[in-house]
């Protein structure tokens, strides 16, 4: 015996979509950016050194005077000089006074007046050791050094965000279906 049979047709359901895309945009502007470096403030103080020479002491070794000590000096050697000559001519007097004991007296002071002794001739002078004196008092930089601060501006841009959604509508196409046959079994 043969059963019935159901036969059993379906129809899909058919769908368009029709998608549209979302768009996005996004723009970060660069930021405006002003940076100012002030110059340091410098200030610079000295005091200057001093250099003292003193060669008074040197002078002196050579015969540099001054003009009070000078005129001193000349007026002791003048008196100096007055007295040797006075001496001189009192001993070539006496010498002269004993004439009579013999010898030959005046050709003898004759020679003696009329050659002068040498002149030394060469250096006649020496400074002393440490005739010459040196003294220094160093002199001070003060440097001050008065640091400026950079100033920075930033100016950041606005974020430009641009969003349109996307959208989806469908549309049927074709409406699902089911048909259901039944035969019958003979």
């Amino acid at each position: 015996m043969k059963l019935p049979q159901i036969h059993i047709r379906t129809t899909d359901a058919k769908v368009q979509l029709n998608i549209t895309d979302p768009v996005q945009h996004i723009e970060q502007p660069k930021a405006q950016q002003h940076i100012e470096q002030p110059a340091a403030i410098l200030d610079i103080k000295t005091t200057r050194g001093q250099l003292k020479i003193d060669s008074s002491q040197a002078r002196r070794d050579v015969g540099n005077f001054p003009t009070g000590e000078f005129i001193r000096q000349f007026a002791q050697q003048g008196l100096q000089k007055v007295q040797q000559g006075t001496a001189r001519r009192a001993s070539e007097g006496r010498q002269m006074m004993q004439i009579e004991k013999g010898g030959n007296v005046v050709a003898s002071l004759a020679k003696q007046n009329v050659t002068p002794p040498p002149k030394n001739i060469g250096i006649t002078w020496i400074p002393s050791v440490d005739s010459v004196k040196i003294s220094y008092i160093p002199g001070k930089t003060d440097i001050n050094i008065t640091r400026q601060k950079p100033k920075i501006d930033v100016q950041v841009g606005d974020v430009v965000h641009n969003y349109t959604p996307g959208d989806v509508s469908g549309t049927m196409l074709q409406y699902p279906s089911v048909e259901t046959t039944v035969i019958k079994g003979e």
